[in-house]
């Protein structure tokens, strides 16, 4: 029987190859390791604070839109801070870092214009505060609730409960309309009548109209007004103010009010139509 029998020497040979290594990786584990645990704790941190700063800015009051800004530059900051310490522990120094960003900055800048464009632009409505969170704009020709206003785009919710994301350049470029942004709005409906209508006897039914209508203010006044003489009807206006917050509800009512008023009251109104006169064919 034959016995097998190791050489001594080797066994040492492999031994003292594994320490070696062993010594070698031991440090670029621990480092791993510290980086990971490090980054983990980062993430959890930027947001607990940026939660933390949102709750602070909503006791004190702050402006929603700020609100929410605040909290996603704090989550970022930090974040950011965490990949400088992470990547200094690998002994990339700062100095290095920055002169990379530097040396990038100009390609990365020519890469994502659109997207400095969009963060200039997001700056810019932060800055100057054409609208907030919760008001109804018409921006970027989309129409909706600001939902929030990002650093590079807006949310916007529609009635229709659409969520629309409208890039920042589009909207700091365009015409801005806060549809919301005073407490009352006028609503106008128009209406054309008959031309055998009596003016007088017609300026009273469209005023006795706006009395059958709720929730219209007593300021400023409402008003009926002749607008022009159209090619088949006289044409009116009824202009009433009201809370904006009402304001759908009191145009339908008062279109319906004034239908029926005008019906009552036996005064047409107008509608295209067509005459058709047949002359006599000579026979074939």
């Amino acid at each position: 029987m034959q016995n097998n029998v190791v050489d001594p020497s080797i066994t040492e040979s492999a031994v003292s190859n594994i320490e070696y290594y062993v010594e070698k990786l031991a440090p670029q584990l621990t480092t791993l390791m510290v980086v990971v645990v490090f980054l983990f704790f980062g993430w959890i941190s930027s947001m607990w604070l940026a939660r933390l700063t949102q709750r602070t800015l909503t006791k004190a009051k702050v402006d929603l839109t700020l609100t929410r800004f605040a909290g996603k530059a704090v989550k970022y900051a930090i974040l950011l801070f965490v990949m400088l310490g992470c990547l200094s522990r690998f002994g990339i120094e700062m100095t290095s870092f920055a002169a990379l960003i530097a040396a990038c900055g100009f390609a990365i800048g020519l890469a994502f214009q659109g997207s400095l464009s969009n963060f200039a632009a997001g700056m810019m409505l932060l800055i100057f505060r054409p609208f907030k969170v919760g008001d109804f704009v018409d921006v970027g020709g989309q129409r909706g609730t600001v939902f929030e206003i990002g650093i590079l785009a807006t949310a916007l919710d529609t009635s229709d409960n659409r969520r629309i994301i409208v890039p920042n350049s589009n909207v700091f470029g365009n015409i801005i309309e806060n549809i919301s942004f005073h407490d009352t709005r006028r609503v106008d409906v128009s209406v054309g009548v008959d031309y055998s209508a009596d003016l007088d006897r017609t300026r009273e039914v469209l005023a006795d109209a706006i009395g059958l209508v709720d929730h219209i203010l007593d300021e400023p006044e409402s008003k009926v007004a002749l607008t022009g003489l159209g090619a088949s009807s006289v044409d009116w206006v009824v202009r009433v103010w009201v809370d904006a917050a009402d304001y759908w509800t009191v145009r339908e009512n008062l279109l319906r009010a004034v239908k029926m008023s005008l019906d009552q009251a036996k005064i047409g109104i107008p509608y295209p139509q067509m005459d058709v006169h047949l002359s006599n064919m000579p026979a074939s």
